[in-house]
C-alpha cells in the first residue's frame, strides 16, 4: 500500500488537476499528449514549441559564449548584457523608461517569473487570484502553491473575450493579484484595449496587484502588442512577465524575465533568489541579441506564423470543425461538435491512432466543474515546419465532416 506523503504538494497537484482520487498522481495533459505522438508516430500539434532552431545570431551567440568561458554562476539579477537589453526593448516597443538595475530580474522562463511573482504577492488562504479561463496549467498549480483561492473570468468559444462585467464580479476586497495573460494562452485571443483599462481600474480600486504573462507578445498577427504596464495608472502596480522562448524558438533554454517598479521587483527577487538563484549563463547574453534584432525580424516572424495560422486552420475547416481564428499565439482552438464530437478528451486519443495527428483537449486549462462548458474544445498548434502543417492537415482531411 502506498504511503502517504504530507505537504503542499498534494494540493499542487490537486490544483493542476493531477491528484486521482487514490492519492497518486497523473502526468500532465502535455507530456501524455507528447507521450502517445511518440507511441503512435502522430504528428504533434498539442504542445507548444517550436521544430526549427530561431534566429542564427542567438544560437551563434549562446555558441561564442560558451566557448568564452561563459559558464559559471551570472548576477541573481541577471547578467547586465540582457537586463540591458530587456529595458531597451521595453522602451523601444512600448516607451516604457527601465533602470536595468532595478526595474529587471532575469528568472529561468517565465513560468520561475510566476512563481516567484505569486509567492512574494499572495499571503495564504484568504488571498485570492483572478484569472482568465481557461488558462496555462502553471496558473492553478501555482496558485495552490502559494495557498490561495483561484477566482476565475470564463473565456467562451468562439471569441474568447472576457465579459467585463464578470471581470467586474471576480475581483474583491480579497483579490491580491489579477493575472493577465495577454497574448492569451490557449485561446490565441487579444484582450480588448476596454478590457485592460477595467483591470487597471479594479486593481486601484481594490488595492490589488497585476501580474502579466506577455511571451506571446511578439506573435500577434495585426497591429502590435500593447501591454498593461504602459496604461494610464498601471506601472506602480504591475509585474510584467515576458521570456525569449516563443520569440526565439529557444523554449528550452529557459530564459525569462520579470520587469516593474523597483520594489515590486525586490520582492519578487527576494522568493526568486532562493528558487533557482540564478541560470542560463551563456543562453543570457544570446538572448540580449535576440532582443536587439530589427523591427523587420519582428515583423516577419509575426507574418510566418500568420501564413501557418491560416495554412492549420484551413486544414481544419475542411475537416468539419468550427475554428476559432487566433489574434495571436501559436494556437487554433475548434470545436468538434462539427464532427459529432462531445468528448474532446477521448477523441484527442483517438485521433491519435486514426489519422496520426495530435491535439490538446481544453479541459486540461479549466477547472474540474468548468469542463463541461468545453467538452468538445481541442487546441493545436501551428507553431511546426510548413511541410508538417502541410502533412498534418492532409491527415486532418481523413476526418469526415457532418453533412
Amino acid at each position: 500500500m502506498p504511503r502517504t506523503i504530507p505537504g503542499p504538494w498534494r494540493r499542487v497537484a490537486d490544483g493542476a488537476g493531477l491528484l486521482s482520487a487514490d492519492g497518486t498522481t497523473r502526468p500532465t495533459i502535455f507530456a501524455d499528449m507528447s507521450a502517445l505522438a511518440a507511441r503512435t508516430g502522430a504528428i504533434n500539434l498539442g504542445q507548444g514549441f517550436p521544430d526549427e532552431d530561431g534566429p542564427a545570431v542567438v544560437l551563434d551567440t549562446a555558441r561564442d559564449a560558451i566557448a568564452h568561458g561563459v559558464n559559471q554562476y551570472p548576477p541573481g539579477r541577471g547578467v547586465a548584457e540582457l537586463r540591458e537589453a530587456i529595458a531597451a526593448h521595453q522602451q523601444r516597443f512600448y516607451g516604457l523608461h527601465l533602470d536595468p538595475d532595478r526595474h529587471v530580474l532575469v528568472t529561468a522562463g517565465a513560468t520561475e517569473a510566476l512563481a516567484a511573482s505569486l509567492l512574494a504577492l499572495v499571503d495564504g488562504p484568504d488571498d485570492e487570484v483572478v484569472v482568465f479561463e481557461p488558462y496555462y496549467d502553471a496558473y492553478a498549480a501555482l496558485v495552490a502553491l502559494a495557498g490561495a483561492r483561484l477566482v476565475t473570468v470564463p473565456l467562451r468559444f468562439p471569441d474568447f473575450q472576457p465579459d467585463p462585467q464578470a471581470l467586474r464580479d471576480a475581483v474583491s476586497a480579497r483579490t491580491r493579484v489579477i493575472l493577465v495573460n495577454d497574448p492569451h494562452n490557449p485561446t490565441g485571443s487579444v484582450f480588448s484595449e476596454e478590457l485592460r483599462t477595467e483591470v487597471v481600474r479594479l486593481a486601484h480600486e481594490h488595492d490589488a496587484w497585476i501580474v502579466t504573462d506577455e511571451v506571446y507578445e511578439h506573435l500577434v498577427f495585426q497591429g502590435r502588442h500593447e501591454p498593461i504596464a504602459a496604461m494610464p495608472g498601471a506601472w506602480e502596480r504591475t509585474v510584467s512577465i515576458s521570456s525569449g522562448g516563443k520569440t526565439f524558438s529557444t523554449t528550452g533554454w529557459k530564459v525569462g524575465w520579470a520587469t516593474g517598479p523597483a520594489d515590486l521587483i525586490e520582492a519578487v527577487l527576494a522568493v526568486k533568489q532562493y528558487l533557482t538563484y540564478t541560470g542560463g549563463a551563456p543562453f543570457q547574453p544570446a538572448i540580449a541579441a535576440g532582443l536587439a534584432l530589427t523591427d523587420d525580424w519582428f515583423a516577419s516572424l509575426s507574418d510566418t506564423l500568420r501564413v501557418k495560422r491560416d495554412l492549420l486552420g484551413r486544414g481544419l475547416r475542411a475537416a468539419g470543425f468550427d475554428v476559432s481564428v487566433p489574434a495571436a499565439t501559436y494556437f487554433t482552438v475548434v470545436d468538434a461538435r462539427a464532427v459529432d464530437v462531445v468528448d474532446a478528451d477521448r477523441f484527442c486519443r483517438e485521433m491519435a491512432e486514426s489519422v496520426g495527428v495530435v491535439g490538446v483537449p481544453l479541459t486540461a486549462f479549466v477547472r474540474p466543474e468548468e469542463r463541461p462548458a468545453v467538452a468538445s474544445l481541442i487546441r493545436f498548434a501551428a507553431c511546426k515546419r510548413a511541410p508538417v502543417l502541410e502533412e498534418a492537415v492532409g491527415r486532418l482531411s481523413q476526418l469526415q465532416p457532418r453533412d
